[in-house]
């Protein structure tokens, strides 16, 4: 017993007779494709579904499992509260997995729940599978905004909790593809959506999942896609485990991407570490960055190594370079793992005696007590890429026009509020849109009158 079979599949309400009104008819292959899953499922006669969704809870910094005995759920959001569906929680493989992920420092629990209704993302795959199999409990779990690799330790947690029960286990990945696949589509065109779909559908068609951790995140952002991390987790709960994987549909008629795929368990297969072989290559990767890093970055790795070693601030080393012992400026540490943000923190102006205290300081900051991410983990340390941007003076300027976003940060200020942006930022396409950012940053209105000042960054990598 455990986890017998995986699906990855999508979840567009149009597919639901009377939600789509006839529309559904242009999803006829994905429509199919469901009709399969649900029979293989049938076959199986799991006693355990786990439903992934990205419309269930999701925190930054957490994974909420649904709590209670039991769930409702109807479709009153797409305009038809007839279509309504009931299920049983498998309480027992809830709190295996919770007491799993605590034990490998996974944050995931049943708290936070924000909604006990069922949502689409997992009612969708719920209506095909109970015309076919309905003697089955739910765990139901939401995303998070932590790194590709945290999803892929939940997904083992699954697969731990599965053998641990001996549950026959069936695990469902519910999330779209890109949302920009057409120009006349509801979210528009750009060229990262159906890179992406053609890209995530070849590896998940051959179950070669270590791949998947290799998205940059402003990718994932342009290509607008919903399912990405449900994949991970998916993944994950296959881990060391031998697979035969089929692609069954893929079709996007209305300018989004939906895409199932089937995995057969066969068995345990040790070659099939997909997290493992990506941190080994991961790790390989910085060790060549270590190599090309200036002084600046040195010194802002050996802070975060110090303090996740010893809770010690670093002593400032000798020698070192005149500019990091004897100037003042302020600085901006960046962390990132897998490209994407692990923490930053910094000072636009120097509160420290030298720069190089200011980097040590602010990489301690930006490594354990950036409120928006976890501490960092001594098994980060070598997968870790750092940035350190070096501030220079504030000018003042009266116009817009004086900015430029790849040259410049600004500050724009009223009063005792203030907001800033670096310049250089992924995403960041106007200087309209940066003032705009920093104007929210300090809580100002759009035309509010506020004093505004650059200032250029020394970036060291």
């Amino acid at each position: 017993m455990g986890i017998e079979a995986a699906f990855m599949v999508p979840h567009p309400p149009v597919i639901i007779p009377k939600v789509g009104k006839g529309e559904e008819g242009k999803i006829s292959k994905t429509k199919e494709a469901y009709e399969e899953v649900a029979s293989r499922i049938e076959k199986l006669k799991p006693d355990t579904i786990v439903i992934i969704s990205s419309h269930q809870t999701m925190y930054a910094d957490y994974f909420h499992i649904s709590p209670r005995k039991s769930a409702k759920g109807n479709f009153e959001k797409f305009k038809v509260s007839s279509v309504n569906m009931a299920v049983k929680y498998d309480t027992e493989f809830v709190d295996e997995i919770v007491s799993i992920a605590q034990s490998h420092h996974v944050p995931a629990g049943t708290k936070g729940e924000k909604d006990k209704m069922l949502d689409y993302g997992t009612m969708i795959p719920l209506t095909f599978v109970n015309q076919k199999w309905k003697e089955y409990k739910l765990v139901r779990i939401g995303l998070s905004g932590l790194p590709f690799t945290r999803h892929y330790e939940l997904g083992q947690c699954v697969k731990e909790a599965a053998n641990r029960l001996g549950r026959k286990t069936v695990v469902i990945a519910s999330g779209d593809l890109s949302h920009r696949m057409q120009k006349d589509g509801p979210y528009g065109y750009v060229t990262e959506g159906p890179k992406y779909d053609e890209k995530v559908m070849n590896i998940m068609e051959h179950a070669r999942f270590d791949e998947l951790f290799n998205f940059d995140e402003g990718v994932l952002a342009k290509a607008a896609e919903c399912g990405h991390r449900t994949f991970l987790v998916l993944a994950g709960s296959l881990d060391h485990t031998a697979v035969q994987a089929e692609k069954l549909s893929y079709e996007g008629p209305f300018g989004v991407g939906y895409g199932i795929c089937s995995y057969r368990v066969l068995g345990e297969d040790k070659e099939c570490n997909f997290k493992e072989k990506y941190i080994a290559r991961e790790e390989r990767k910085i060790e060549e960055y270590k190599k090309k890093e200036d002084g600046f970055v040195s010194l802002a790795r050996s802070a975060i190594k110090e303090y996740a070693t010893s809770g010690e601030i670093l002593r400032v080393p000798n020698p070192l370079p005149e500019e990091l012992c004897h100037k003042k400026a302020g600085a901006f540490v960046l962390i990132k793992e897998a490209g994407k943000l692990r923490g930053c923190i910094g000072t636009i102006e120097p509160v420290k005696e030298s720069l190089a205290e200011e980097i040590i300081c602010n990489a301690v900051n930006a490594a354990f007590h950036d409120p928006r991410y976890a501490p960092i983990r001594k098994d980060e340390l070598k997968r870790l890429e750092i940035i350190v941007d070096v501030t220079g003076e504030l000018e003042e300027i009266d116009s817009t026009e004086m900015l430029d976003i790849d040259r410049y940060g600004v500050i724009v200020s009223r009063g005792r509020k203030k907001g800033f942006l670096l310049p250089n930022q992924n995403g960041l396409e106007t200087v309209e849109q940066q003032v705009a950012i920093a104007r929210k940053n300090a809580g100002v209105k759009p035309k509010e009158k506020v004093k505004m000042e650059r200032f250029e960054v020394v970036r060291h990598i």
